[in-house]
């Protein structure tokens, strides 16, 4: 079934063309190279994976509670509309709001994907393009997998949120080679970290905990690769170019801010969307989910030396300025172990099952003699 026939309402064009500007950038210097920024790139190698064979396919979704996830999360939850549901409309939303949520998911992933694409064009430095080849690869694997669930267990896709659309424009539109990194390394891919580790650490289905859990341990070296080539470069630029940017920041956050209300699910079950964004506003759950999607973005923002007063006061204005303060490198090392640990129980699991059947069919075989 083509994708077209699984939106919930139709995207519009099949082809978004945003007009691209800069330089593609060669460099013949191939021995140097920042040790740190090296060494991402061979853990970008080691670590590539197959969507196909990493994850188990073979699990079953329920299309109506895919996620899993406690029903407060849902803006309506507690509302009269939600009061009003019978069992089977309550759990139609259920599956609107997962889709909702996972094609964002999808979408931002295909922009990370040319993002990643566009740094290897536009950096100038050699040993940024070679990580940033790995990255795109990442982002593609990201693009498939999340698009699979989304055709095979959930079968239904919304179309990309109007706000996610136009930071993505806004980053591919510039003809600055970093505004990329900041756009999509550090607040895109920093806000998705946070979306995909509350959904991975409150979810009982374990197809999409594989999924969250190991797209995290990918883009955990992705947000690593952003702080240390932005790092380096800000340091070198006036206070001038520092505030065009730090206004670049300032818009994207309230962009995404508001890109995470989800008040298209609700207009679909017939809610006005002034009551639906007004909902979504109220609801103390999304509120907290809101200020904690930042947890990635604040500190990273802050790391690369974007940090001056009107930053600071919008992130104030936002209720996330104390958010500065966490410990990334500690968040990333989870993200790292979790992934790791569901490894290691998957397959150790799977060994005992292979034991089991080997010694069935033994002892099978001893009896019959």
């Amino acid at each position: 079934m083509s994708t077209r026939d699984l939106y919930t309402h139709g995207p519009g064009d099949p082809l978004w063309k945003v007009p691209s500007t800069g330089q593609a950038r060669f460099t013949w210097e191939y021995d140097e190279g920042r040790e740190r920024l090296l060494a991402l790139y061979q853990k970008g190698k080691d670590k590539q994976w197959d969507g196909q064979r990493r994850i188990d396919w073979d699990l079953e979704v329920d299309p109506y509670d895919p996620l899993g996830t406690p029903d407060e999360a849902l803006s309506i939850h507690g509302t009269r509309y939600w009061d009003r549901m019978s069992g089977a409309e309550r759990a139609e939303f259920r599956r609107h709001a997962a889709s909702w949520q996972f094609s964002q998911f999808l979408h931002g992933e295909q922009g990370a994907m040319v993002c990643a694409a566009r740094i290897v064009e536009s950096a100038p430095d050699l040993d940024a393009k070679f990580y940033s080849a790995t990255q795109t690869m990442d982002e593609a694997r990201h693009a498939e997998v999340y698009g699979r669930f989304l055709h095979e267990k959930v079968g239904m896709l919304y179309p990309v949120n109007d706000n996610l659309q136009s930071l993505l424009g806004d980053t591919l539109r510039d003809s600055r080679w970093d505004m990329p990194y900041l756009g999509m390394q550090v607040l895109i891919e920093g806000l998705a970290l946070a979306a995909f580790g509350m959904i991975r650490d409150t979810t009982d289905k374990p197809l999409p905990q594989q999924i969250l859990a190991y797209v995290m341990q990918d883009e955990a070296r992705h947000v690593a690769f952003g702080r240390m080539a932005l790092r380096d470069y800000y340091r070198q630029l006036s206070d001038a170019e520092l505030r065009e940017r730090e206004e670049f920041v300032i818009e994207g956050c309230y962009l995404m801010r508001d890109r995470l209300k989800g008040a298209e699910v609700l207009e679909n079950f017939g809610i006005p969307a002034a009551e639906a964004d007004a909902l979504s506003e109220q609801s103390e759950y999304l509120q907290l989910f809101r200020r904690l999607l930042f947890s990635r973005i604040v500190p990273c923002v802050r790391d690369i030396g974007l940090w001056g007063e009107r930053l600071q006061r919008a992130y104030v204005d936002m209720g996330v300025f104390e958010m500065g303060d966490q410990n990334l490198d500690l968040l990333m090392a989870q993200d790292e172990e979790i992934a790791e640990k569901l490894d290691a129980e998957r397959f150790a699991a799977e060994e005992a099952a292979r034991t089991r059947e080997v010694e069935e069919a033994v002892a099978d075989g001893a009896a019959g003699d």
